[in-house]
């Protein structure tokens, strides 16, 4: 079931996107437990094409909003409006099921409360009143590794609420060459118009609930665990992996052993997940940053130091 949902998926997708399969499994094992996915790549790796060609193959209802500095907590989630002589709410863009928060991080940290509020209860309040969005609801967020002049990087509470990170990369040289090959109108990519709505809401929680039901032996819960409590001891690491991130790693782990089509965790399927789960939680020694130590330098040590079982 999952694996089916994937493979339909992806083969819509990749109709307009090109050499990121490896970055539309991760995505799609988000939604399947869902979680919020944070998309960090160069401009041009089809990072809102990706985004909106997954809501369209899953006929979610699907708003991109540009994060600016000079963007309002309600610019996002609605406002009062007079209409008739009465006050009534307009929604803001959060209120759809796909929401594409590109360059989250161009944006003040009052804006990105409200997109914190949103994120972890599913709801948004206006003039003091709570108005629950639709269900489900995710967020895709993107930014940018490169530039940081006027930007505003997420507190770690908020990167936290994201389920994976995820890189995306340039793809190869045979995928760059088959992108040439599909339709273009001058400049402009792969026509959208192209990916049809194989899959939809029921068909994402027949998904969750079968994520849900997979099992986990107690010896390769103990293995997460220690993982991330090793994270929390590396001397390269100056705040390690929280609760939370146990919790997501497992969620992400019973995800992997079903599209690898179990209905049971293997240690191999935790350290699949391990990279995505845990590279934005992790905090960096001034010490290993200097020596250009990355996040996915320590996700391999804690993984190389606790013993994997049998």
């Amino acid at each position: 079931m999952v694996t089916e949902l994937r493979d339909r998926v992806a083969s819509e997708v990749e109709k307009v996107v090109v050499g990121q399969r490896e970055v539309i499994d991760t995505i799609i094992a988000a939604l399947t437990i869902g979680g919020h996915v944070l998309l960090e790549g160069v401009p041009g790796t089809a990072k809102t094409l990706l985004a909106n060609a997954l809501a369209r193959s899953l006929s979610l209802d699907f708003h991109r909003v540009q994060f600016t500095p000079d963007m309002l907590p309600s610019d996002l989630t609605g406002t009062m409006t007079l209409r008739g002589g009465e006050l009534v709410f307009r929604p803001g863009p959060v209120f759809t099921n796909l929401l594409l928060a590109d360059e989250i991080n161009r944006t003040p940290p009052k804006t990105q409360a409200a997109l914190l509020e949103a994120m972890q209860e599913h709801q948004v309040s206006v003039e003091g009143e709570p108005r629950a969005l639709p269900e489900p609801f995710f967020v895709i967020a993107t930014q940018n590794p490169i530039e940081y002049e006027g930007t505003y990087p997420l507190p770690e509470a908020q990167l936290d609420r994201f389920a994976m990170k995820i890189d995306v990369t340039y793809p190869d040289e045979a995928a760059e060459v088959a992108m040439l090959d599909l339709a273009h109108r001058g400049v402009q990519p792969a026509q959208l118009a192209n990916v049809d709505a194989v899959a939809g809401v029921t068909d994402l929680r027949s998904a969750r609930e079968l994520v849900d039901s997979t099992s986990i032996a107690p010896e390769v819960a103990a293995y997460l665990v220690a993982v991330i409590r090793r994270t929390r001891d590396l001397p390269s690491v100056s705040l390690g992996a929280s609760p939370r991130a146990a919790m997501h790693l497992l969620a992400a782990s019973k995800a992997a052993a079903r599209l690898a089509e179990r209905d049971f965790v293997t240690p191999d399927d935790v350290a699949t997940m391990a990279a995505p789960v845990l590279r934005h939680r992790l905090i960096l020694s001034p010490e290993a940053e200097l020596e250009r130590y990355r996040p996915d330098d320590a996700v391999k040590a804690a993984l190389g130091s606790v013993p994997v079982p049998r």
